[in-house]
């Protein structure tokens, strides 16, 4: 057992060397606060920069402002229209085939009613019309949540409670080409074999002239849409050629077959806008379909519209007080009640002043000469509808239909080698979709 003095000497050397410890650690714990801070301060590259303003987008210069368009038929917001001409009224006994009209809209509803209300007026029944709202909008025009600056406003309410045609809506907006491959969905999603289509900017009028060659009696131009229906599906017509398209003012208003549309695989979706008619009709031609055009009145293909649609009703408050244009020296034909308007009579000089209207307005949209502007300034007549639902720049607008208008042209190009219309006059067959390229140089054929 080691002694009580070497234990009390092993006790004080330790005491000593643990105060040694806590001197030299307070001693090192000084001199490090005199060098490191008492708080950390960020890195430099920690640093947020400097303030700076907030950018400003620098925005394209405003359009000139357009001035506000008026509905073109204000009878039709407080009453019922008058009967149509009593001359283009369908006897009581004729049985309506249910070959419908379709009519799709985008924008402009002033040219979309003028439309309608011309068929209806030259006798084609409103059960056998259908409008397609392709306005992109959903259901905000059924539900009446856009105005009439806005241009994809379409008066829902009337087209189906006053002039009873019907209003379908596409579940989002489609080119020109989807819109006709969703027209064969409709036929055969309603079991429609034959179906016509049209435009919305065109306007239909009957020839109060014409007489048929066989009775010598009068037709409507919905009358003669019938006869040439019967004729088209009569045997004899497509006996040694199957048909796939009646054209009445080329497609302004066309009479189509369902299953030779789809046995050729429809239209092109990829072709947008312009061109889609050539690729679908060279496509037809290609595979031996007959397409004819027929005449069954006027089918004017317009920019603009009447100032009263009253006026194709026929009813004027005095025939010979209509100026140049067709319409009344007294104002609107709307401002009186239409009941005691008086009828004109067939052929009238009535008939005539409205005809000439048309043709000058027919015109005014297809001749450069006249009208600088180009035939499509319709599109823009209306550039309102801001904080609306679905609400887009109206300029934006046109500016991406063009870019998309352009592109399907050049997706034609590719697919057939080159621009126009004129594939079977190139040796074209359908096989050689997107199989053509541009012939090889004389040099690569050599090395060959």
């Amino acid at each position: 057992m080691p002694s009580k003095a070497k234990v009390r000497l092993f006790a004080v050397s330790a005491i000593a060397v643990i105060v040694l410890l806590m001197i030299t650690l307070l001693s090192s714990s000084f001199s490090l606060s005199n060098v490191l801070p008492t708080h950390l301060e960020p890195s430099p590259t920690a640093q947020e920069p400097p303030s700076e303003p907030t950018p400003i987008p620098h925005h394209k210069p405003t359009p000139s402002a357009q001035p506000p368009i008026k509905d073109n038929f204000p009878l039709a917001d407080h009453a019922l229209p008058p009967p149509i001409p009593s001359w283009n009224a369908l006897p009581g006994d004729t049985k309506v085939p249910q070959t419908p009209l379709l009519i799709a809209f985008t924008r402009n509803w002033p040219l979309l009613q003028q439309t309608v209300v011309s068929y209806l007026t030259a006798g084609w029944p409103a059960s056998q019309i259908y409008v397609i709202d392709n306005s992109g909008t959903q259901n905000s025009n059924k539900r009446n949540l856009l105005t009439l600056q806005n241009p994809f406003y379409l008066n829902h309410h009337r087209l189906t409670a006053v002039y009873n045609v019907t209003v379908l809506e596409t579940p989002t907006l489609l080119t020109f080409a989807q819109l006709q491959n969703y027209f064969l969905h409709l036929a055969i999603e309603h079991g429609w074999p034959y179906y016509f289509w049209g435009h919305m900017d065109a306007v239909a009028l009957s020839d109060e002239t014409y007489t048929d060659p066989e009775t010598g009696a009068y037709k409507s131009l919905y009358a003669r849409v019938l006869d040439t229906l019967a004729e088209t599906l009569a045997l004899p017509y497509s006996a040694k050629q199957e048909w796939a398209i009646r054209f009445f003012a080329y497609d302004h208003l066309a009479l189509v077959s369902r299953e030779a549309y789809l046995s050729v695989g429809g239209w092109d979706p990829f072709i947008s806008y312009y061109v889609s008619d050539c690729d679908m009709h060279e496509r037809l031609a290609m595979a031996n379909y007959r397409m004819d055009d027929a005449n069954v009145g006027m089918i004017y293909d317009l920019s603009t519209s009447l100032e009263d649609l009253l006026i194709l009703y026929r009813r004027s408050d005095d025939s010979e007080k209509l100026n140049d244009e067709g319409f009344s020296k007294r104002g609107p034909l709307s401002s009186s009640a239409p009941e005691v308007l008086p009828l004109g009579a067939l052929g009238d000089d009535g008939f005539h002043a409205l005809k000439k209207t048309l043709d000058d307005m027919d015109r005014w949209k297809n001749d450069n000469k006249i009208n600088p502007a180009g035939r499509n300034t319709w599109q823009l007549a209306q550039q309102g509808g801001q904080g609306e639902p679905f609400y887009y720049d109206a300029q934006g607008f046109s500016q991406a239909i063009e870019m998309t208008n352009q592109n399907g042209q050049r997706v034609y190009e590719q697919k057939w080698d080159g621009g126009g219309c004129g594939l079977r006059g190139k040796g074209m067959k359908a096989m050689d979709a997107w199989r053509v390229g541009p012939d090889p140089e004389p040099e690569a054929v050599e090395a060959k």
